[in-house]
């Protein structure tokens, strides 16, 4: 279905997403050779402060979202990404610029800063200091790094498709070749070992969302693996974007769920009567076990992605932390801890197939239950 769909979308279409995917990427690349040279002309001339390493501060900061696409550090000098910085003032109205302007010098611009106070509930996000004096958080709709992984994983992924599909369309009747091949087993499988497995009613009319979330998962995961830019985005680590996707699942489930689903959920046959009064127990489990569906869905994909993230750079923090007490200690320990996380990168490779397996299964296991029959 998704394959037929996609076939009446025009080979101009698809040049627009590649042409959009490079312009993007140069624009964010010349801004960020010119935050490099900025940031090392103001550095030139500070003192130079040696601090302790902070493995919490190293594994949690790379883990977490920002306002910049750090890339790397060469001595003292930070070459990162400046993003876009969009926030709605209730004072100053809309202001747009680059997150480059909180390094140029100063730590605040136009009265917008982000928050460095460990003890602030809004530690890492833009603050405003009104003209009272008080802080207040403004509407923040910037562009952050997760948010442009996620442009840049859907772009990418329409790109794939949009190619799959021309390439159906062009050689119709014959054997698949290109990413043809390597996509076309991953659909059959989602459509003969998931939908059609977990879903007795219309499996089909559930394939492109089950492929959509699949696919998505599946190559931010992979993403997340990578190292350099465009990739090192934690994106489905990140506790939103795995909320919103189970509260699609969630409702999918709860639209398309048939009588015999809410009939089951209200009344449950074979309980026992006395499980039903004088406080109906089994209609409150029923209920609860519904919400708390798509909330273990979000949890489970969002701590094992998150999970791996932490293991690596525990890793790779033990080589400062040795390398602080001896360098022939942290030499010594870069090399267990390199291995350890080759092996860790391995599996993670492995996690990152699963975990796009077990959400696209749970989820058409929920669409089954809710649209599965009575049975007499």
């Amino acid at each position: 279905m998704i394959i037929k769909k996609l076939t009446k979308l025009s080979d101009t279409s698809l040049k627009g997403i590649k042409y959009a995917i490079l312009l993007t990427f140069i624009l964010f690349l010349g801004t960020s050779s010119i935050s490099a040279q900025h940031n090392e002309e103001n550095h030139e001339h500070e003192p130079t402060i040696e601090k302790k390493f902070d493995p919490g501060h190293f594994i949690f900061d790379h883990i977490g979202d920002a306002y910049e696409w750090h890339i790397v550090t060469i001595g003292h000098n930070h070459i990162s990404l400046p993003l876009p910085v969009i926030v709605y003032s209730k004072e100053k109205g809309l202001n747009v610029f680059m997150s480059s302007k909180f390094h140029h010098g100063h730590e605040s611009y136009k009265g917008f800063r982000i928050e460095s106070d460990e003890k602030s509930p809004n530690k890492g996000k833009i603050v405003e200091t009104l003209s009272n004096g008080s802080v207040v958080r403004p509407i923040d709709i910037s562009i952050t790094k997760n948010v442009l992984s996620l442009f840049f994983s859907v772009s990418l992924l329409m790109w794939i498709f949009i190619s799959v599909a021309n390439a159906y369309k062009k050689n119709q009747g014959k054997a698949p070749k290109g990413m043809q091949s390597f996509f076309e087993p991953l659909i059959i499988f989602i459509r003969d070992d998931i939908a059609k497995a977990s879903i007795q009613k219309n499996p089909e009319k559930y394939m492109p969302y089950l492929l959509t979330i699949f696919f998505f998962i599946f190559l931010n995961n992979l993403l997340g693996l990578v190292p350099i830019i465009p990739g090192g985005a934690n994106l489905t680590g990140n506790i939103t974007i795995t909320l919103a996707l189970a509260l699609f699942t969630f409702t999918i489930t709860t639209i398309n769920g048939n009588k015999a689903y809410w009939t089951h959920m209200i009344n449950t046959p074979g309980v026992p009567w006395w499980l039903k009064i004088p406080v109906p127990l089994m209609p409150i489990v029923e209920i609860m076990g519904m919400f708390t569906k798509p909330f273990v869905l979000m949890v489970r994909l969002f701590a094992n992605i998150t999970a791996g993230h932490i293991i690596a750079l525990g890793f790779y923090s033990l080589i400062f932390i040795f390398g602080e007490k001896s360098i022939y200690a942290g030499y010594g320990i870069s090399v267990v801890s390199i291995a350890f996380t080759i092996f860790m990168t391995m599996l993670e490779l492995l996690v990152a197939f699963i975990q796009a397996y077990v959400f696209t299964l749970l989820s058409a296991l929920y669409f089954g239950m809710a649209t599965e029959e009575e049975h007499h």
